[in-house]
């Protein structure tokens, strides 16, 4: 079970806990753990990909933008765009990257 060993993972952990969920060559899925107040540090992404909240809230910033995120909304992240994700709140994302 994936997303309970993330969820234990974070507990002790200082930065978001990512782990795959399925992938193969040309895609992949990662669940993303945040307790609140932490942040993905900004980078760039080098696949389209969408980033999708099961649990929680959380600020995904772009250059100048900042998107509100709550529970089960999305949004696109843009290929090799500079961008970070802070949680508002305790948090489980959903990240799929791929064609």
């Amino acid at each position: 079970m994936i997303i309970p060993s993330i969820k234990a993972k974070l507990e002790s952990s200082s930065h978001p806990i990512a782990q795959a969920l399925h992938q193969n060559t040309s895609f992949r899925v990662l669940a993303i753990a945040f307790k609140k107040g932490m942040v993905l540090k900004a980078h760039k992404t080098h696949k389209a990909s969408k980033l999708f909240v099961l649990e929680g809230a959380v600020n995904y910033i772009e250059n100048n933008k900042t998107i509100a995120l709550k529970q089960y909304e999305e949004t696109d992240i843009p290929v090799e765009i500079i961008h970070s994700v802070e949680a508002l709140e305790d948090s489980l994302c959903l990240l799929t990257q791929g064609d």
